[in-house]
C-alpha cells in the first residue's frame, strides 16, 4: 500500500498540481487548526457544536472544509475551544 507521504511527493512532480496544492493550502491549514484546537480542548463536535449553539453536522462540515466561515463564526469557534484567533497577511511572495 502507498503511503499519504510518498503518494503527496509523487504529485508534487506535476506542476500542475503543484500549483493547485499551494492555492488551497491556506485551507487545509486552517481546517487541520481548527480540528487541532477541538482536539485539545478535548471536545468532540456534538460537544463543541453545544457551545456553539449549532449542530454537530454543522461542525463537521465547517472542519471538512465545505464551508467558508465568517471571522465572527472562527472567532467563536476559538473561544468556545479556550483559543484566540489571529489573522495575518503575509507579502505574496513570502
Amino acid at each position: 500500500m502507498t503511503k499519504l507521504k510518498e503518494l503527496k511527493s509523487r504529485f508534487m512532480q506535476d506542476p500542475e498540481f503543484r500549483e493547485e496544492y499551494a492555492r488551497v493550502d491556506e485551507e487545509y491549514a486552517l481546517i487541520e487548526a481548527l480540528v487541532r484546537a477541538r482536539a485539545a480542548a478535548k471536545l468532540t463536535q456534538a460537544e463543541l457544536a453545544k457551545r456553539l449553539g449549532t449542530t454537530q453536522s454543522a461542525v463537521a462540515r465547517l472542519e471538512g472544509g465545505r464551508v467558508s466561515p465568517s471571522f465572527v463564526t472562527l472567532r467563536r469557534y476559538a473561544e468556545a475551544t479556550g483559543t484566540r484567533l489571529t489573522v495575518r497577511l503575509v507579502p505574496a511572495d513570502g
